[in-house]
């Protein structure tokens, strides 16, 4: 086999495990995750479904390879957060992260799909996801946040607890129930800003009254 014929095969076989690993977020958008079976996922494709196994290993494979690519902490560089968030004990970079989250799992229907499917079942890539999000959360509150607020600490964790999951439940709540939540539009641009101005605020009550 020449080397451009192996190359080729390269891009093709790239760019089947993309369709296929493409067909796993339709379908999760559209049906939930009860829908991921191996021949819907391939006709979604518009694959073989031999090509799941070759390339995957099977379809647990498959679903655990495209959870573990739709995180919202990938994107973030755990090292580099750390060296901004030192400059205030945290404070601007809490803001940003709860905006950012807050922002990213509406616009991520697929993740708002994750975040159903892992109240809904066991399974250790969906652990895992909850896993990388601690370490993250867990770099930044032993390395700024702890020190900064001293025995106030485990106090501020709860009440950023309390912000996250927030955040997430709006979204999931607008998704699929309305549009109003104490009588805020969250569906609208001036709604969803007056929840991450609200966010903000009690972030500075927190570095304020802590």
């Amino acid at each position: 086999m020449s080397e451009k014929t192996g190359k080729t095969r390269e891009r093709n076989k790239e760019k089947s495990k993309e369709e296929i690993l493409k067909a796993v977020g339709t379908i999760l958008k559209e049906k939930g995750y009860v829908g991921l079976k191996v021949n819907d996922i391939a006709a979604t494709a518009g694959l073989d479904k031999k090509l799941i196994y070759n390339y995957f290993g099977g379809v647990d494979q498959l679903l655990d390879e495209y959870i573990n690519s739709q995180y919202f902490w990938n994107n973030v560089d755990p090292e580099n957060l750390l060296s901004e968030a030192t400059k205030d004990g945290g404070k601007e970079i809490g803001k940003a992260l709860l905006a950012e989250q807050f922002d990213f799992v509406q616009q991520n229907k697929e993740f708002q799909k994750l975040l159903i499917w892992q109240l809904s079942e066991e399974r250790d890539s969906l652990k895992n996801i909850v896993n990388k999000q601690e370490e993250v959360g867990e770099l930044l509150f032993q390395n700024v946040s702890d020190k900064f607020f001293g025995d106030k600490a485990t106090d501020y964790r709860a009440l950023m607890a309390i912000l996250v999951s927030g955040a997430y439940y709006l979204n999931l709540y607008t998704e699929h129930n309305g549009r109003y939540f104490c009588g805020i539009d969250l569906k609208s641009e001036q709604g969803r800003q007056q929840i991450k101005d609200a966010m903000n605020m009690m972030v500075d009550k927190m570095y304020e009254g802590l």
